[in-house]
């Protein structure tokens, strides 16, 4: 599984499926979703339905990295 580069992770919306959070940390799916079902995953998971979303701000803040800049004027 490739990771993202930084400049993907600039590009992600506003929220990401599961599968991509773990793709970001470098989890498998079956960890992310067992991890996930305990409440354990390591950022903030949002269950809406059968699907799981989590929030792209605090995935890159777990990684350390910070939300792409503003350029509008």
């Amino acid at each position: 599984m490739k990771g993202f580069t930084l400049a993907e992770l600039h590009e992600l919306p506003a929220t990401v499926d599961l599968l991509t959070a773990a793709r970001a940390l470098g989890l498998g799916r079956t960890k992310a979703y067992e991890l996930a079902k305990k409440g354990e995953f390591p950022c903030r998971v949002i269950r809406v339905g059968v699907a799981y979303l989590v929030p792209t701000a605090e995935l890159l803040k777990l990684l350390g990295v910070d939300p792409p800049t503003s350029h509008k004027s």
